[in-house]
């Protein structure tokens, strides 16, 4: 298999994702807005706030999966499931070029 689109395509991802995640960043510690003196803005403001804070969780362990993925590129396990050993579907490395499973061994989880 040509791993050549799937590097470039994880690499593309993971800069979108690494300037998320330094938004999410500085949003949740370099705010400088007051909290409201509002009981119900102050409740949207902890739902938007929580929201955040899962939108940078998700972001750093994508992070993480694609660095891995990258890393198996350049060792030459790229593309095997790591339950199995059994081949991951170009299509499903194409919808998700970090995936660690097979369709089959995923969809067992």
């Amino acid at each position: 298999m040509d791993t050549t689109k799937f590097q470039t395509k994880l690499h593309d991802l993971k800069q979108e994702l690494a300037a998320r995640v330094e938004r999410t960043h500085r949003h949740i510690y370099e705010k400088d807005e007051p909290v409201s003196a509002e009981y119900s803005e102050q409740s949207v403001e902890m739902e938007n706030q929580q929201l955040v804070y899962a939108l940078d969780t998700e972001g750093k362990l994508l992070l993480t999966r694609i660095d891995k993925a990258l890393m198996r590129i350049e060792d030459g396990g790229f593309g095997v499931c790591e339950e199995c050993g059994e081949s991951i579907a170009e299509g499903r490395l194409a919808a998700v070029p970090y995936a660690e499973l097979c369709i089959n061994c995923a969809s067992k989880e």
